[in-house]
């Protein structure tokens, strides 16, 4: 017994010991340079709203199995570099204006929850494409709104705008700006160096203008000082010393040189000034004029692009029209060519079925006349008889003849008269039967009677009408 109840003690102090270090394991504790965000099973805000996530900086939190995960993110700060090139400034001159920002995750209530919906699970390159977005964009409104001599030459007024408007977008993510540094400002137009130029000249001017007045008057005074203190000096000596006279009208004629020696240097140095001032409006002419030349080239340059472009596109367009309109030519041709292949193929097709048919009609009438190709011919013949004839006797059906004089001299060596000799010319003028058979390699069947024989009984057939045919206008 007592060995099983200290048995049973160890393995209850083993399950506890088990469950305080699964539940510290589950505690978790928050560097300083870090958020934890609790994910999952949160619970709500005070307005009663299911939270997304709990966001704690500095501290410790105990995370419930099962329910709730963690992830940590880093707050140490993001340095983005931005190359802005080409902004419009409120003038419609374009600048660039290389700077650098330093970002960093906000550590406030509300934006560190942005923070943890929107950025929790990207990398840090990620996190910057997305910041420098934003800043591109805010960077370019603002310059939109300011003159270049406000950006140039107030730097604070320019910085200030850029981080009120960058961090009002980029809280909205969850980050918050740490520094803005705007490395240089440069414009393709030369438009600042220009502003440059004109404040050093005006700045030399004005130095040079104040040290000529100074001189002047430094001048002026000692000349009003020595000429009292020479006229009260004069005055009293003037009754005691006669001599002194002279003295004074050389000392007066020496005076006199000695101011308008004066008075050149002054006019000098006021010449000078003018030809100073007027070589700087000079160079400040020329680096206008030369800004503006600038500027005219660049909008030619862009207006010859935009022309070339758009002559390019318009180019390939009618290239692209012409390539359709000749495939379609193309393909219709072809088809137009397949029709009258098909076309041709179905009447040879036809043709050979027809000699087909009419050689499978002829084998048929030789095998019926027992595979006697002379018997074959006779019944073809016997068949187109009528037709035959028809033909001879259509030659001379129409013949009119309308008088018909003979001499009859009586009969010839062949026993005929020149009457007989007419009529027996005139049917040999009909192609007989016979000769046609044979210019054809045939020969007429004995049915019909020999070649010789035909022209014989025709002759007979003539003799033998009666004379009462002959009509009277025909007689001799």
């Amino acid at each position: 017994m007592k060995y099983q109840l200290l048995i049973g003690i160890c393995v209850g102090a083993v399950v506890l010991l088990a469950a305080l270090i699964t539940i510290l394991s589950r505690y978790r504790k928050c560097p300083a340079d870090k958020v934890l965000v609790i994910y999952g099973k949160v619970g709500s805000d005070a307005s009663g709203k299911t939270r997304s996530a709990k966001c704690i900086h500095g501290g410790a939190a105990f995370i419930v199995p099962v329910l709730q995960s963690y992830q940590y993110m880093d707050l140490t700060p993001i340095s983005i570099s931005v190359d802005l090139k080409n902004a419009l400034s409120k003038q419609n001159i374009r600048i660039d204006v290389p700077s650098r920002f330093t970002v960093g995750i906000s550590t406030e209530p509300g934006v560190m929850q942005n923070a943890a919906e929107r950025l929790l699970g990207l990398k840090l390159s990620e996190i910057q494409e997305l910041a420098k977005d934003i800043i591109f964009g805010q960077l370019r409104l603002v310059i939109a709104t300011m003159d270049i001599e406000e950006i140039n030459t107030d730097r604070d007024k320019f910085l200030v705008a850029v981080s009120n408007n960058v961090e009002i977008e980029l809280k909205k993510i969850g980050l918050r700006l740490i520094n803005v540094n705007v490395t240089d400002i440069n414009d393709e137009s030369g438009y600042i160096d220009a502003l440059g130029k004109e404040a050093a000249a005006k700045a030399i001017n004005d130095a040079k203008k104040s040290v000529a007045e100074k001189n002047r008057d430094g001048e002026i005074g000692q000349a009003n000082a020595h000429r009292d203190q020479r006229i009260n000096v004069a005055a009293a000596d003037a009754s005691a010393i006669n001599g002194e006279n002279a003295a004074k009208i050389e000392i007066a004629q020496s005076e006199a040189i000695r101011r308008e020696k004066q008075a050149e240097s002054l006019r000098r140095a006021t010449a000078a000034e003018a030809v100073q001032a007027a070589k700087a409006k000079q160079e400040a002419y020329i680096a206008q004029q030369e800004a503006e030349e600038t500027r005219a080239q660049l909008e030619t340059a862009t207006q010859k692009a935009d022309v070339i472009v758009k002559a390019q596109i318009e180019k390939q367009q009618l290239e692209i029209q012409a390539e359709a309109e000749a495939e379609v030519l193309r393909r219709r041709a072809r088809g137009e060519a397949d029709a009258i292949f098909a076309k041709m193929e179905a009447e040879a097709r036809g043709a050979r079925e027809l000699l087909e048919q009419q050689a499978q009609g002829i084998r048929s009438l030789v095998s019926a006349a027992g595979n006697n190709p002379d018997a074959a011919v006779k019944l073809m013949i016997a068949d187109k008889l009528e037709d035959l004839t028809r033909i001879q006797v259509e030659a001379i059906k129409n013949i009119k003849i309308d008088k018909v004089t003979v001499w009859d001299s009586g009969t010839d060596g062949d026993g005929k008269n020149s009457t007989a000799g007419f009529l027996s010319g005139l049917m040999k003028s009909v192609p007989p039967l016979g000769e046609l058979f044979e210019q054809a390699g045939m020969e007429l069947p004995a049915l019909l009677g020999s070649q010789k024989e035909a022209p014989a009984e025709a002759a007979v057939s003539e003799a033998a009408a009666p004379e009462n045919d002959i009509p009277e206008n025909r007689k001799a």
